[in-house]
């Protein structure tokens, strides 16, 4: 390592790519994780290899290589979370029909979902670190936390290291940290079940049964799907609807407006995910959207729609033929 890093400091763009792609798809990831948004993280990932760049002279090697990018990346994350307005919320889009009023606007309203192909196999993450509602509750919280956080709970820095990463002291670490996982623990919903295992036949057989609702139009099948608690959401449309009535409500204006679809299995987050095309008159079927369900025990207890333009993020068409 000591010749690639001299030949990088001496300018060798070859030897810098090198030493630093081992890590460049879990600091997507991290960046990911704290602004909620796949682009923004993009940005912000391309931001710290610049800086990384840029700064390698200065880089001591007190730290590790991989201590020293997460150190830049939180860094650039924080100052995308204090100085650049969040995205602004998207009226609703879908013509002819009418949702119901929802229980709130959300506030999150840049939430873009993850695909599962850009998770790494570290044993770094882990699955409920990437959920939806993990992501979002982050959003929430204030950037300082969220950077400790992530850095003490998910990556598992220790409290002295994540100090110098962020300038500051052990027990103002400690002290946000706490902070932190109260916040979080308020957020979590009371007695919900874990989810079945990724990829397991109990998953499965949820993910089966959504898609044979959702494709029918079978409303009854679809709410008795859905747990008490169920929550939907759609980013950037803001509205936010939370227990099976309102959620049975919102599904029946779209299957009521007679607006039929296929659905198209991927995965986000660690969760089944599945891109919505609407059945056209002319015997092709138009992506409409992508959603992703979140699974409690046997049940849904969450579906958050995501518009068109992330179809593409997860290799799915804008469009399909008739079946």
């Amino acid at each position: 390592m000591g010749e690639l890093m001299a030949r990088a400091r001496g300018g060798d763009g070859a030897a810098f790519a090198e030493l630093t792609e081992p890590y460049r798809a879990e600091l997507q990831v991290h960046c990911y994780r704290m602004l909620g948004s796949l682009a923004d993280a993009e940005d912000a990932l391309q931001d710290t290899m610049l800086a990384a760049w840029q700064g390698l002279g200065g880089f001591q090697e007190r730290a590790s290589m991989r201590t020293w990018l997460y150190r830049i990346a939180t860094n650039r994350c924080l100052n995308a979370r204090r100085s650049t307005a969040r995205r602004q919320a998207r009226e609703w889009d879908i013509p002819q029909v009418q949702p119901p009023e929802p229980t709130r606007l959300g506030e999150v309203v840049w939430l873009e979902p993850c695909p599962d192909s850009l998770l790494p196999e570290s044993r770094y993450e882990r699955i409920e670190s990437i959920s939806l509602a993990f992501v979002t509750a982050l959003q929430v919280l204030p950037p300082r936390q969220v950077a400790v956080l992530v850095l003490r709970d998910v990556l598992d820095f220790p409290a002295g290291e994540v100090a110098e990463m962020l300038d500051a002291t052990v027990d103002s670490v400690n002290s946000a940290l706490k902070r932190a996982r109260a916040a979080l623990q308020r957020r979590q919903p009371a007695g919900s079940e874990p989810p079945p295992a990724p990829g397991s036949p109990a998953e499965d057989a949820i993910a089966a049964k959504f898609v044979r609702a959702w494709e029918s139009a079978d409303l009854a099948a679809l709410v008795d799907l859905l747990t008490d608690d169920v929550f939907v959401s759609m980013p950037p449309v803001p509205f936010e609807y939370y227990g099976r009535e309102l959620a049975g409500r919102f599904c029946a204006t779209i299957f009521g407006a007679g607006r039929r679809f296929e659905l198209v299995p991927t995965r986000a987050n660690g969760q089944p995910a599945f891109g919505a095309y609407l059945r056209g008159a002319n015997g092709v079927s138009h992506g409409t959207g992508l959603y992703v369900l979140t699974l409690a025990g046997d049940r849904i207890s969450a579906m958050a729609r995501f518009d068109n333009s992330v179809l593409p993020w997860f290799g799915l068409p804008r469009s399909l033929p008739s079946r």
